[in-house]
């Protein structure tokens, strides 16, 4: 399930970010930003709900998902295929990710 919180925080913090990129590199209407600031809140509940004791080690493990996500926007929404090194950059996140969040440890 924790798969799940990391891919909705993502997808919202990738949203509340661009909200504010738009605003102020894109000249999007001030407006946005209140959707941006409810996405940014969804984006912190979110992580929340990752079933890890500790926030920090969810917040490492949170980045390689974001890694990947970001690219997926830069490529379905900002209309920008990743190249090589976007991917292979991406493709060592999760990897450390998974690391993090099963690795056999007490606490």
């Amino acid at each position: 399930m924790s798969l799940v919180y990391f891919i909705g925080a993502a997808v919202a913090e990738i949203a509340g970010c661009f909200a504010f990129w738009a605003v102020a590199r894109l000249g999007a209407s001030p407006l946005w930003l209140v959707p941006g600031i409810a996405a940014l809140v969804i984006f912190a509940w979110s992580l929340t709900l990752v079933e890890l004791p500790f926030a920090g080690r969810a917040y490492a493990a949170y980045g390689g998902v974001y890694i990947a996500a970001s690219l997926a926007w830069l490529w379905a929404v900002e209309g920008r295929s990743p190249d090589r090194f976007d991917l292979l950059g991406a493709a060592v996140c999760p990897a450390g990710a998974a690391i993090i969040v099963f690795a056999p440890r007490d606490a």
